[in-house]
């Protein structure tokens, strides 16, 4: 293969990349909260603390003009930050072409299906294609800054709870805060029933994280009880080594809604905690985050959260314009309200659903047209997603009738509370006043098909 030799051609600044940009608002944010009192920065303030005019930083946030490349290191170490080469992007003349090495199409095709990893799990931190739902993240971020808070993030699965607390844990290591993460899914299943278990598990696991020696058996004393020999652990062992604030998030704690005693002792005891947040100093250096998944809602009894306190953060679905953002950083060259709109009208905005269908029509092995076509015949791409919501709505024989109703209207349906709750809670429903409708087409259609097999079996079975 011929190595093309073109024309060498003058540079015509750099702008910010999507990771320089979010580096930039992150830092910009720590800022404002701590240096601010919490207000925004305004376009003067910037241009003092960075020295560089407001019409260059007009400029820098346009994204469209570039800027020499000295400029973007004064605005990045204005706000304690070192450029990388991964915070930019170099812009050339428009009739500049570099060295071409490899001509041939096969090959950019395939250099084009290997840019992208497959999305089943939360976005990366250095990644460009998290997309920020505002005014969420700086709603946590805010948040997480204040004495003895607690922070709710719940929402049904594969809405983008582990992509934000990432982010939230990457913001309190820049405050210089400790952090721990814990996910319940690495509790051993027999400590879900025995409450001396869970919290010494619990306990031990907190300790090791922060890089502490247990030493569990030297403070615990259970005979004094085992939520508030717990409490004791926490404030006389933990605190008090640390004495830094400590974001502790208690991600996948819907495993305990299978458990609804050891729920009610463990939920009580982080009430108590928060309490002792109001008067107690120590107690004020816990951050506190519960991170759960709504769709075990189908196995409670109650109508409401099981853990009603702090922030409550609930995350909704990307607009039509973050549908487009998103696109534009995979590559595709969609038309302004075009193809987002026909992406949309079968999955809505619901970002797991999104980000799948932009991998796919990104590395270029279907069209959006074909991908449409599939998903409404046999759940294509989002079969997988589809199985896992049929074999949950199996569950409860009652919330199968009535999601019947619902997929059948096309009016939409008035339901009880607690249905609807539920069925909200799997992420199946959407609210149009009072009246409830299929989240998107493609659950229309496909719990359509799936309840109509399902009728067709029973008659049979009668027929017998």
């Amino acid at each position: 293969m011929a190595l093309k030799q073109n024309k060498t051609k003058r540079k015509r600044g750099v702008i910010l990349s999507p990771k320089g940009l979010q580096r930039l608002k992150d830092a910009m944010l720590s800022w404002e909260i701590l240096q601010n009192q919490g207000d925004r920065i305004t376009l003067d303030q910037l241009s003092q603390q960075t020295n560089l005019s407001a019409k260059t930083l007009s400029r820098l946030w346009s994204a469209n003009k570039g800027v020499d490349q000295k400029t973007l290191k004064l605005c990045f170490n204005a706000f304690k930050l070192e450029l990388h080469r991964e915070d930019y992007i170099l812009l050339q003349d428009e009739n500049e072409t570099e060295l071409d090495f490899f001509s041939d199409h096969s090959y950019v095709q395939t250099e084009s299906l290997s840019l992208w990893s497959y999305p089943d799990g939360p976005v990366p931190l250095d990644s460009p294609l998290y997309i920020e739902r505002p005014p969420i993240e700086e709603l946590i971020y805010r948040e997480v800054t204040q004495l003895g808070c607690v922070i709710r993030i719940l929402s049904p699965r594969q809405m983008g709870k582990t992509s934000l607390v990432l982010r939230l844990l990457a913001f309190a290591s820049r405050q210089d805060y400790h952090t721990v993460n814990l996910s319940f899914t690495q509790i051993d299943d027999d400590c879900l029933t025995d409450l001396s278990k869970l919290l010494r598990c619990f306990c031990s696991q907190v300790a090791t994280k922060l890089g502490l020696d247990p030493n569990i058996d030297d403070n615990w004393d259970q005979e004094i009880g085992y939520k508030l020999v717990c409490s004791f652990y926490l404030q006389n062992y933990i605190l008090k080594q640390i004495n830094k604030p400590i974001v502790l998030v208690l991600s996948e704690v819907d495993r305990f809604f299978e458990y609804p005693h050891i729920a009610q002792e463990f939920f009580a005891l982080l009430r108590s905690w928060c309490e002792e947040a109001r008067q107690n100093s120590q107690w004020q250096n816990l951050r506190l985050v519960v991170v759960y998944s709504t769709e075990q809602y189908i196995s409670l009894d109650i109508n409401h959260s099981p853990f009603n306190i702090g922030l409550p953060i609930r995350l909704h679905e990307f607009t039509q314009q973050q549908v487009e953002e998103l696109a534009r950083r995979y590559g595709l060259n969609w038309s302004k309200g075009k193809e987002s709109a026909k992406l949309m009208s079968l999955v809505g905005g619901h970002p797991a659903l999104i980000q799948l269908a932009l991998y796919y029509l990104s590395s270029e092995t279907m069209t959006l047209a074909d991908l449409i076509k599939e998903a409404i015949a046999n759940g294509g791409i989002y079969r997988h997603h589809l199985q896992r919501h049929w074999v949950k709505l199996q569950a409860n024989l009652n919330l199968v009738k009535i999601y019947t109703e619902v997929v059948a209207s096309q009016q939409g349906v008035v339901l009880d509370p607690m249905d609807a709750h539920k069925l909200e809670g799997l992420g199946l429903i959407i609210f149009e006043g009072d009246r409830v409708l299929p989240r998107c087409e493609l659950y229309r259609a496909y719990f359509a098909k799936q309840l109509s097999i399902n009728v067709s079996q029973n008659t049979v079975y009668i027929n017998r």
